[in-house]
């Protein structure tokens, strides 16, 4: 078959425009429909599983721990307090390396006994667990995961059968000092000087 191209028009005329335009009229309306009718079966679809889940109650996601930003003040006071009582920094920040053992150790009875007399003074410590360590217990489904960290070959759900290995120290009371208003808690051992 041969096509004889000087027979198409040189020129459109409204005839030949007309039906151009009612092809492509004819042509979106077609994809038109059938679009419809796709999005038509969808939304029998998503019908169907709407009404699916207002059968089926919904479980809802557990809600994402907020986190409250804790100041330092309260934590910058008990290190001033620790420095007064017992030269906790000092002794800290001391270099060890040409102090013999014994040395260390009469320098450590003095941290540890004025730190013990800050802690008790500020703070009322009660074991998190009453039993003796060492012996078994049980953790129930539910226990607070805040009071005990499991240890070893953790596999499964709760209950829990395990060594109490360490009784745990929670605070029931603090009772630290009030601070003057405008008190710069960040200067936890001022400069001394002596006249």
């Amino acid at each position: 078959m041969n096509i004889n191209f000087s027979a198409f028009p040189a020129t459109i005329d409204i005839l030949h425009l007309g039906l151009g335009i009612s092809a492509l009229l004819f042509l979106v309306l077609f994809l038109t429909k059938k679009k419809s009718s796709t999005n038509e079966a969808a939304d029998e679809t998503m019908d169907a599983v709407v009404e699916q889940s207002v059968q089926q109650p919904v479980k809802e996601a557990p809600k994402a721990a907020q986190l409250k930003e804790a100041t330092p003040d309260a934590a910058l006071q008990l290190l001033t307090l620790l420095q007064q009582d017992a030269r906790f920094i000092d002794f800290i920040e001391e270099d060890l390396t040409g102090y013999s053992d014994a040395d260390i150790g009469a320098a450590a009875r003095v941290v540890h006994e004025g730190s013990k007399k800050t802690l008790n003074t500020y703070f009322t410590f009660e074991a998190v667990r009453s039993e003796d360590e060492e012996t078994r217990i049980t953790l129930p489904e539910g226990f607070n995961a805040s009071e005990v960290r499991l240890t070893g070959n953790v596999v499964g759900d709760a209950p829990f059968n395990g060594t109490l290995v360490h009784k745990g120290w929670k605070v029931s009371d603090v009772k630290l000092p009030k601070l003057v208003e405008g008190h710069d808690t960040s200067i936890v051992a001022p400069a001394e000087v002596e006249l």
